[in-house]
């Protein structure tokens, strides 16, 4: 299982929630590479690692992805695994890629579960169809899991460090990182909310995202999301998208205000534990998968939820 880290040793979600999945399928081993690797390695060690091949050399941070899947490749070589899991993040799907075409390894993307060392799940036409895959081809396979397949968890473990050297070579350093920018990010973010707030074309232009704001700061843990529809027309940034080209969110209330609900919609959302719809069209698709629906105006009924939501909050 590849872990990926950010600049900063910073593990991501992904790599935990893969985790819960590995060690169910066997003893679970895990690469992480980068400053803050051998830090990482306990908290993967917490969540089922049984052990971490882990290297801080700032090599994996100041190139992009050549020289992690070049480390990658070595390691596969010396000890033969069978599947290696990795999450959707930009730099994993980079070297996941990378390694693959290497090593001449079956690639399966967008997986929502893993059945076996030959075999993932996955869905098809806008979530609506869940489809089996055999897995041919030389191992390792490798899989690129969707965002929130998994839930993390940890079990009290400890990890097995194995600290890796390997020399990459000049012609694996062609694309060096010149610069960062890090985005200040207001409140929770999208992916972690436990409320999220979405909207859509039913809020008609995009200063009417101030209402789905105002509900979210009466809501602890919450945060914004929107369309694609809403996106591609400039209202909200594409960090707020949720969809099947946007991020998967799995809180335990998504509330969907003027959002007719489009199954590239769904796939980034359906799995929330409550689903309450607002929308003016009775025959809109989102009512098929919400817990509750309010048929009504939506630029009637945010008002009203913001009222009520801070009488109570008062």
């Amino acid at each position: 299982m590849y872990a990926e880290l950010d600049h900063n040793g910073n593990i991501a979600s992904s790599a935990l929630e893969n985790l819960a999945k590995a060690r169910e399928l066997g003893d679970a081993e895990a690469v992480a590479l980068g400053p803050g690797a051998t830090e990482a390695a306990k908290t993967l060690g917490e969540h089922g690692a049984k052990k971490v091949y882990a290297s801080d050399d700032a090599v994996f941070a100041d190139y992009v992805a050549q020289p992690a899947a070049y480390a990658l490749l070595q390691l596969v070589q010396a000890n033969q695994p069978d599947m290696i899991i990795f999450g959707m993040g930009y730099d994993s799907r980079d070297i996941a890629a990378r390694f693959a075409a290497a090593n001449g390894s079956t690639v399966m993307a967008n997986v929502t579960d893993v059945l076996g060392a030959d075999k993932a799940q996955t869905q098809i036409f806008g979530g609506t169809k869940i489809v089996d895959v055999a897995l041919a081809g030389a191992n390792p396979k490798v899989v690129i899991t969707r965002p929130k397949s998994f839930e993390p968890s940890a079990v009290g473990g400890s990890a097995e460090v194995e600290q890796i050297s390997v020399e990459i070579p000049d012609n694996e350093k062609k694309a060096k990182v010149a610069a960062r920018h890090e985005e200040e990010a207001a409140g929770v973010k999208l992916e972690d909310a436990k409320v999220v707030i979405s909207g859509g074309r039913g809020l008609l232009e995009a200063k009417n995202f101030e209402l789905l704001e105002q509900v979210s700061k009466a809501i602890s843990g919450s945060a914004v999301g929107a369309t694609r529809a809403v996106v591609d027309a400039g209202w909200v940034p594409y960090a707020m998208q949720v969809g099947q080209t946007g991020k998967t969110v799995k809180p335990d209330v998504y509330i969907a205000a003027g959002i007719s609900g489009a199954s590239q919609h769904q796939v980034g959302m359906k799995e929330s534990k409550r689903i309450i719809a607002i929308n003016k069209d009775p025959e809109a698709p989102i009512f098929q998968i919400s817990d509750l629906g309010i048929v009504g105006d939506t630029m009637k009924v945010l008002p009203a939820l913001i009222e009520e939501l801070n009488k109570r909050k008062g």
